[in-house]
């Protein structure tokens, strides 16, 4: 069951409103390798020579181009329609994602500029069109090969290697606008108590927001159709709380409707902001009233203990990389996942459109969401992470089907820090920092070895065979002291720091591949489904015969490029049948 204001495409479904304009497509698109652009006057006379398809990279078949070396700059105009009855309104001009330095211009004069490749950013254009007219919009998107912006997979050399792929450049998620009026509701962190039977709302509101302004905020929670409770409250400064009472309603009704796997229930919301009681403002969004929290060694669910059976998914697909093709594909992985007897799902080294977390909260798939890493530490590095990273956990916050945060993985970025004491602290204050904005959600520093302060103990092993995992993990109490390096070469903690009881996953494990000329996978590779099968049968039983892991996340849903060791082809067709990966996982 879809929310209440579900939109196909809507590049945004938390927070959804009825105009709105869709601006992918076909654009005039330029290189500029020389970054002579400016100076030559593209923001007003636009040099480009080729046309693009938004919202796919030019290194991508997708976008009409194809063209998968590097290029530093890159240009992008089209036409913008504003009509004559937006006169008055505010335009918002919304990037879902532009990797990785975005500057724009309309009609020629300067609106701003974002840094940051995997996070959302928001422009107000309404000073800079002309209403009843054809407008101008261009754009410039700077990308290079340093190791210290935020990268994930992109490779930063000329080639790929191991598992690091072709780059991703430019505009590679939705753009659109909004039409909305002076004053409108901006943002709302949705915070659901389980244990309280409540749930808080933190308004920031924009515009003529003061003492005296007359401006109201109805908030309408409805469940399966039927409203659950109606609140107002006047607007006097731009951020407001309001925490909602909802113990007699899931005393009664709605005592079940709890958000998780197998019933993952969603109540409806809108926010509804009016000026002397005219509507000027109306917003729909949704949550799940769900907990997350660990206790005694076990990740709990509703204060239920829960087994996480995850996938690693790295999002790429081969005629677009990592921008989905449609809305219809995130649907088919996640259809996909759930009928391989998957729970959840980790997504690696990528930041999700957030019409795939839609679907993960409708569909009720446990998330962890995973930030793309640098490859360098310096203070450049640190400032260009931390940033983008809360931006990202700003934008996610209210999705109920993240329950953790990955910012962190395999040292990455963090090379030396097993004893290097600045990567360490780095690492503890990306985790308070994230805390001090959600301290509802497990947070994992670092995911695979060498963690420092982290809720989670997670270990990556693409050991092969049953016996050699249960010789390996015999002795719980040798790996978690750093008494031995658990798979061969890392230790499980940081020197210096120590476990404290946290709940133990292996979060990495398999990677089997077929054998192949054309790719890699971990290990030796297999000749047969028989052969497939035995292994993967076999590390799946060691590691639910060891009682003190709590899950792990197989490595991977799909082949990405050169790394051929996915479950499925990097066109979605299944190596082994499906009907035999959940038989494993279920048993």
């Amino acid at each position: 069951m879809t929310t209440k204001k579900y939109v196909k495409n809507y590049p945004r479904p938390q927070f959804v409103r009825d105009q709105w304009v869709d601006l992918n497509g076909e654009w005039r698109f330029g290189f500029d390798d020389a970054g002579a652009g400016e100076a030559a006057g593209w923001p007003r006379d636009f040099g480009g020579d080729r046309s693009i398809i938004v919202p796919f990279t030019y290194e991508t078949k997708a976008s009409g181009i194809g063209e998968e070396a590097h290029h530093p700059f890159v240009w992008y105009n089209r036409q913008l329609d504003i009509p004559a009855e937006a006169r008055g309104k505010r335009i918002l001009l919304h990037f879902q994602a532009v990797d990785y330095i975005a500057k724009v211009w309309v009609n020629g004069e300067y609106v701003g500029r974002h840094q940051g490749g995997y996070s959302a950013f928001t422009f107000d254009i309404s000073p800079y069109v002309t209403f009843g007219a054809s407008n101008e919009l261009t754009v410039k998107v700077e990308d290079s090969k340093d190791a210290t912006q935020p990268r994930g997979k992109q490779r930063w050399v000329d080639d790929n290697f191991e598992c690091f792929y072709v780059q991703t450049t430019g505009i590679w998620q939705s753009v659109w606008l909004e039409y909305v009026e002076r004053d409108y509701v901006d943002a709302v962190k949705i915070t659901p108590d389980l244990d309280a039977s409540s749930v808080r709302f933190d308004y920031q509101v924009k515009g003529d927001v003061q003492a005296g302004s007359k401006l109201r905020l109805e908030t309408v929670i409805s469940m399966k159709g039927r409203q659950v409770k109606q609140v107002s409250l006047t607007i006097d400064r731009p951020w407001l709380t309001l925490e909602v009472d909802l113990v007699h309603e899931m005393n009664g009704p709605w005592k079940r409707c709890y958000w998780a796997p197998g019933h993952p229930n969603l109540y409806d919301v809108e926010f509804i902001l009016y000026r002397d009681d005219v509507v000027i403002d109306h917003v729909y969004s949704y949550f799940g009233m769900r907990k997350i929290s660990i206790e005694k060694g076990k990740v709990l669910l509703n204060n239920v203990p829960i087994y996480q059976r995850q996938m690693l998914d790295q999002g790429y697909w081969t005629d677009s990389h990592l921008t989905p093709p449609s809305e219809e594909a995130l649907i088919e992985d996640i259809d996909l996942l759930l009928q391989m007897g998957y729970n959840g799902v980790r997504k690696h080294m990528k930041v999700e459109d957030a019409r795939y977390l839609y679907w993960c909260d409708v569909k009720g798939v446990l998330v962890w969401s995973e930030m793309a890493a640098t490859f360098e530490f310096n203070d450049q590095a640190v400032q260009n992470f931390t940033e983008e990273w809360m931006e990202i956990v700003r934008q996610q916050y209210n999705h109920p089907s993240i329950i953790t945060w990955v910012p962190f993985n395999e040292s990455w970025g963090i090379m030396n820090i097993f004893k290097d004491r600045n990567q360490q602290k780095f690492t503890e204050a990306i985790y308070h920092l994230t805390k001090a904005f959600d301290p509802n959600r497990p947070v994992i520093t670092n995911d695979g070895w060498e963690h420092t302060v982290s809720d989670i103990l997670t270990l990556h092993d693409y050991v092969e065979t049953k016996a050699q995992f249960l010789k390996r993990y015999a002795n719980k109490d040798e790996i978690v002291n750093n008494e031995k390096t658990f798979n061969q070469w890392k230790y499980a903690f940081a020197d210096g720091y120590s476990y404290k009881g946290q709940p133990i996953m292996v979060s990495e494990f398999g990677g089997i591949a077929f054998k192949s000329d054309k790719g890699w996978g971990y290990g030796g590779q297999v000749v047969s489904e028989e052969a497939f099968l035995e292994r993967f049968r076999g590390i799946h039983e060691a590691i639910k015969a060891t009682d003190y892991i709590v899950g792990y996340c197989y490595t991977q849903i799909t082949d990405v490029q050169q790394e051929v060791n996915g479950l499925l082809t990097e066109d979605r067709k299944p190596k082994i049948p499906i009907e035999k990966i959940r038989e494993i996982n279920l048993s």
